[in-house]
């Protein structure tokens, strides 16, 4: 059979292995049962990747002093198999004693010999009853609990269930997702920054800009109020947006953050200029990436924010020019230092929203910086206005019509700095909210056209000589 030595040792050695395989086999069989009843034993044990299902719905779980996100997979309904022969309550069985008969007089015979044998028959009847009564409770089946309709919704509801979303409710839902008063806030200091340009207006290049710098804005809150959900549902200012109510999925939420992102970068690329696109990009990275988790770990999320906050007046610059100039910069100092004032005092009349929802803030961690940055950055408006002339943006008119408003700010601020009490930082806010388009439109009438005027004048043609 086997041709030589060597085959014929391998076709030992191949018979041997089978032989051990096929008696392991039962073995393994037992094993890999016993691995799979562990295993459905403990459901907490188990794992599903269920590729994009995580972002259909969330909830916190709390590890190691950290929230994360986790997907929640929809529980099966189980049916309540009620077995009486489980019950913990032992069920005693009084047995009723034998009345004997008592002996009695003859004339009482007749009629007591029928009460003693009812009490007989009565005897019997309930030993009967009690034998019968522990042969039904030891041979009954297990009976299945029908769960009735109303209990059925109820356990329904209570389970993550695919969201219906109205189309007449979707506007809304994007406003809201989209941070639409920021939003405008943000465009409109684009404009500003646009209108500042010491270039020619021209109207076409002006709206993509804009649109290009709204769709990046929007894109951004989206994606900053899908990594937030856990923590905004702890807030009572933040309770009510679309994805912590369940208005809109998380996926639509980061599908709708992509439809808006990547053509607002792209139009601002390429239909306006690449340094333009390139800072509507760093705009959600700084943020997405970096602004909203350094909410949870660090105060310095406030200059980050003041960053991000500054750079869409720069952005309009830009579009108008195609460079970074000096004018440019100092309209984003003009939006970095305002915010100061503006987001502590709110902040500070937000303090216990602050710290249920876990967020890192001045106005929680430290009051007393939280007062002098804020007044600090007041009296910087005056200095930033008062650099406006000489850097060539604006005549030296408007250091001197800015000064009552910024003196005014920065009042309130120090009354903010020396009281701090809700009073204070409540006007601080609300005079933050007025002073912002009042300064851009007296810098915008005080305008210096001295260089536009430069570049729009005509070269004058020499004529040759007869």
């Amino acid at each position: 059979m086997y041709k030589t030595p060597c085959s014929r040792l391998s076709g030992f050695v191949g018979v041997s292995v089978k032989q051990k395989l096929i008696q392991n086999v039962p073995r393994c069989n037992q094993t890999a049962r016993s691995l799979i009843q562990l295993h459905k034993r403990d459901p907490s044990k188990w794992l599903t990747y269920q590729h994009l299902n995580f972002l259909k719905r969330q909830y916190v779980s709390k590890n190691s002093s950290e929230l994360q996100q986790r997907a929640i997979l929809k529980q099966t309904p189980v049916l309540t198999i009620v077995d009486e022969r489980d019950d913990s309550v032992e069920r005693q069985v009084e047995r009723i004693p034998t009345i004997e008969a008592v002996p009695q007089p003859e004339d009482v015979t007749s009629k007591a010999q029928p009460e003693i044998s009812t009490l007989k028959s009565k005897d019997v009847a309930a030993k009967k009853g009690s034998v019968s009564r522990v042969v039904a409770t030891s041979e009954e089946t297990p009976h299945i609990h029908v769960e009735s309709n109303e209990a059925k919704q109820a356990r329904l509801d209570r389970q993550w269930k695919e969201l219906k979303v109205d189309v007449a409710d979707l506007p809304d839902i994007y406003a809201r997702l989209a941070k639409i008063k920021l939003t405008a806030l943000v465009v409109t200091t684009a404009a500003a920054g646009y209108a500042m340009a010491p270039v020619p207006f021209d109207p076409i290049m002006f709206s993509v800009s804009l649109l290009g710098t709204g769709l990046a804005s929007c894109a951004a809150n989206s994606i900053n109020q899908y990594f937030e959900v856990p923590f905004d549902s702890n807030m009572n200012r933040t309770k009510n947006r679309p994805l912590v109510r369940g208005q809109i999925s998380p996926l639509h939420a980061v599908s709708f953050a992509l439809a808006c992102g990547v053509p607002g970068v792209a139009l601002l690329t390429l239909a306006v200029n690449p340094l333009t696109g390139f800072l509507g990009a760093l705009n959600i990275f700084l943020y997405t990436c970096c602004y909203t988790p350094l909410k949870r770990l660090s105060i310095s999320n406030t200059w980050v924010g003041a960053v991000v906050g500054a750079i869409p007046p720069v952005m309009g610059w830009t579009a108008a020019t195609g460079c970074l100039e000096p004018g440019a910069l100092l309209l984003g100092g003009f939006l970095y230092s305002w915010q100061f004032p503006h987001f502590n005092a709110l902040s500070w009349n937000l303090r216990e929203d602050y710290s249920r929802g876990g967020y890192r803030m001045m106005s929680v961690t430290h009051p007393a910086m939280c007062r002098r940055v804020a007044l600090r950055h007041s009296l910087g408006l005056i200095g930033l206005s008062a650099l406006a002339p000489a850097l060539d943006v604006t005549t030296w008119t408007f250091p001197v019509v800015s000064l009552p408003i910024n003196l005014y700010i920065s009042y309130l601020a120090f009354r903010f700095y020396r009281r701090g009490d809700r009073g204070s930082a409540r006007k601080l806010f609300f005079c933050s909210l007025w002073h912002l388009p009042m300064l851009l439109l007296l810098a915008l009438t005080c305008k210096n056209h001295s260089r536009k005027q430069e570049d729009a004048t005509p070269v004058p043609l020499s004529l040759p000589a007869h």
